[in-house]
């Protein structure tokens, strides 16, 4: 359908729109009009994706003159998959009532795992070594050696890549990763630099988080990005830890074994060259005094890691005399292994902030803050220099210079945390060090800073309040929206006490009562004899629900469950939890029914959908809280509530909540799907704590469903799926309007009535 927002025409691949998608394009198209940022909550399966793909291209079509670029960032491939699924469907329409005026190229870019074509580079098992084995065959000096040596391996794609030099070029279109492989196979071409080389001309651009806000890749990939894009981040609830993350290093004794492995190898390396070609450490040395800026000329296979720091603190200037030479930078990364090694030496646990831990380098290593503060780049330089290619096996020197870069780079928003074991295992000694970023809004600030319009979007924003603060940011828009229905089709329910009326409740004090496993488990019986198909549980935590179903095992409950449906648990392992979940699947295929066990904050809760069969009943066992005794936690409490006064309880609530409402949201995908949620905890009865729930779940949360025992709660289930299984009216006409055709908004905006579905 075609029809128009304010002044933008809109192309809709569909034939109809949900009353929400279109006052979220509204919304959204304020925020463009205002090129400011903004915050949109729209409930899960509610067509969110196409809504912002059709009004932001829509919106670039219609400003021909300066035209918006899309940089759109997901969490996974999977998600990334789906994206570009879904744009190339809108582009296939809008080309169609448009012709080649609407054609635009999209492109997703991922890492070389999963773009490579050569099979010899893809024999090598994790991301890094698949990394490292590409560029012992693409570095300049590796194929400045081929020409010389035909014995030296190149890659045949790069190779013919590079000879089509400005004719490698991509057709308008929109390439998903599969269509790159393809494209790359077919023409002979290296799939992942021809997609790195093309961000820069694509108007839409689908990546991972990272690219943007991890320095040390946005740097090189990012960084020629215009400022007239709109970035969007979807999925966004977790947000700020992923920026905390970006800027956080942890430090093990394995990490300093390996370092001071890496750095024995440097120094021989380096006095292979001495004897050899002395002329290169020379000219190495001239470009230093310099100053690094010169690195952005490097060719696009050698341009491997940018700087962890963020760019605005990085100052452009010559590198401090005592590192210019490699051999003396090599002695001080030696003598700043030994002093960090000392630090792990320690039976207490130590905090300190990054201004007292510089000046304590400095005191017993003798190396001051700018000398810290450019570790990271001389040893880039050494390592183009050295010409070394396996750089897979120095990530531990990689992550010692991570760290000091940013510790002397930063004074505020950190602390370097030192403990000795972990405090579940302290029987084990485990030293680490971590450095770890409390502000949130430090990784993001570049991307407000340099960007027109940044878009923060998921189904799980509440309480959306926070977000700006956590961020620190002045949203022009921030809208929650409702899910328009024809019928009931959530069903939330809050579970407080078992069928003998004993209170269940993950609380520490609580969580190891016989008394609570016993009715979890008796309420799991019940449910999976009268739940049709797929049930998911989530469970706080790895260890409590290992303990769970140890109990449950020991007193037979877990043989009652499994005389219904058949129990897939998800475990620590990807492969082995994939597998679980594809027998999940196929269990409840066959109408065997299946129920699937899994962990809050767990991979299952965040990127896997159980849409219609797969998923009638999720079961919250418990308030999803941290680890509360987390010294990195708590650390980041502090900083939370002396630099934005949040408060360490309001904090702590809103992240349990939006982990348990991702959790329970994965049961609704659209709106002819139907589930029920079961919060079983008897703190969701707390208005303080459920009010944290986003407005979507709330609106369907009846207060006679507040307060419910097992046999209540097993009544409201089946008289909910008896009530699902009537057939439906889809459009609503008995009176509520889910579903708009082209007739009926024009008919809305012409009577006015489309400011009241709006508002």
């Amino acid at each position: 359908m075609i029809f128009k927002v304010e002044d933008v025409t809109v192309y809709f691949p569909y034939d109809n729109i949900y009353p929400e998608q279109y006052s979220y394009m509204v919304e959204l198209k304020r925020a463009l009009d205002a090129k400011g940022h903004c915050l949109l909550e729209m409930p899960t399966g509610t067509g969110k994706t196409i809504a912002l793909l059709s009004l932001i291209t829509s919106y670039a079509l219609s400003k021909p003159l300066n035209p918006v670029k899309l940089i759109y960032c997901t969490r996974t491939v999977h998600e990334m998959e789906k994206t570009l699924a879904e744009l190339k469907l809108l582009h296939n329409y809008q080309t169609l009532h448009l012709g080649p005026a609407a054609k635009i190229l999209a492109i997703g870019l991922s890492s070389r795992k999963n773009l490579c074509v050569n099979s010899m580079v893809l024999a090598a098992e994790n991301r890094d070594s698949v990394d490292a084995a590409c560029r012992k065959r693409t570095a300049s000096w590796v194929r400045a050696l081929a020409a010389e040596n035909p014995n030296v391996e190149t890659c045949d794609f790069f190779e013919n890549y590079e000879k089509a030099a400005s004719e490698a070029l991509l057709p308008p279109g929109v390439y998903t990763l599969q269509d790159l492989r393809a494209f790359g196979k077919q023409k002979g071409w290296c799939p992942y630099f021809l997609a790195r080389h093309m961000v820069q001309f694509a108007n839409v651009v689908v990546y991972s988080y990272q690219y943007l806000l991890d320095p040390k890749v946005a740097g090189i990939i990012s960084k020629e990005m215009q400022k007239e894009s709109v970035v969007v981040f979807d999925e966004a609830h977790n947000i700020d830890n992923v920026c905390i993350e970006a800027l956080s290093v942890s430090v093990r004794r394995q990490t300093l074994e390996g370092a001071t492995r890496n750095l024995n190898r440097i120094n021989q390396e380096i006095e292979r060259f001495k004897t050899t070609d002395a002329g290169r450490l020379r000219a190495e040395y001239a470009r230093l005094v310099e100053g690094l800026a010169l690195r952005g000329n490097l060719p696009i296979a050698d341009a491997w890691l940018s700087n962890p720091a963020l760019p605005d603190d990085i100052l452009k200037e010559a590198v401090p005399g005592n590192i210019r030479r490699a051999e003396h930078f090599v002695h001080v990364l030696h003598r700043l292994v030994l002093y960090l090694r000392g630090r792990l030496d320690t039976e207490n646990v130590e905090k300190e902030g990054p201004v007292n831990f510089v000046a304590s380098i400095n005191a017993h290593a003798g190396i001051d803050q700018k000398t810290l503060k450019f570790c990271y780049d001389r040893l880039h330089s050494l390592m183009m220099t050295l010409e070394i290619t396996d750089t897979d096996d120095f990530l531990h020197i990689q992550t010692i210079c991570d760290f000091a870069t940013l510790v002397g780079t930063y004074t505020r928003g950190f602390s370097i945390i030192i403990e000795p074991f972990d405090e579940r295992m302290p029987h084990i000694p485990d030293p680490v060090l971590q450095l770890s970023c409390h502000d949130a809004s430090l990784a993001i600030k570049p991307v407000f800073d340099r960007f027109q319009s940044v878009v923060i979007t998921s189904g799980t924003l509440s309480p959306i309040d926070l977000y700006p603060r956590l961020l620190n940011f002045h949203p022009v828009v921030s809208r929650s929206f409702k899910i328009s229905l024809t019928r009931d089709c959530i069903c939330p329910m809050v579970l407080t006490r078992g069928s003998d009326q004993l209170p269940v409740s993950t609380k520490f004090d609580m969580r190891s009562d016989p008394g609570v496993a016993r009715n979890y488990g008796k309420l799991l019986v019940e449910m999976v004899s009268i739940v049709p198909d797929g049930i998911v549980c989530f469970f706080v935590s790895y260890s409590y629900m290992d303990e769970i179903i140890a109990t449950w095992n020991d007193s037979g409950i877990l043989k009652e469950i499994m005389q219904h449906k058949l129990v897939f648990i998800e475990t620590q392992d990807v492969v082995e939890t994939t597998l679980a979940l594809d027998n999940y699947r196929k269990a409840c295929d066959c109408g065997r029914g299946a129920v699937f066990f899994s962990v809050a904050r767990g991979k299952v809760a965040e990127g896997i959908d159980f849409d219609r069969h797969y998923g009638r009943l999720v079961i919250m066992f418990g308030v999803p809280f941290q680890y509360t005794l987390s010294k990195i936690l708590l650390a980041r409490l502090e900083y939370l509530r002396d630099t934005f006064q949040i408060k360490e309880g309001d904090f702590l609530t809103f992240d349990a909540l939006r982990q348990a409402a991702q959790c329970v949201g994965r049961v609704i995908r659209s709106k002819a799907d139907y589930g029920m949620m079961i919060f079983a905890d008897k703190r969701y009865s707390r208005h303080d704590k459920r009010s944290k729930l986003p407005g979507w779940i709330l609106s369907h949360l009846r207060d006679a469903h507040l307060n419910l025992s097992t046999d209540m709660a097993l009544h409201i289930a089946r008289e909910f799926l008896r009530k699902m299984a009537q057939p439906y009216d889809k459009s609503g006409s008995s009176g509520r309007k889910t579903l708009l055709s082209q007739e009926d908004l024009e008919k809305m905006s012409n009577d006015g009535s489309i400011n009241e579905m709006l508002y």
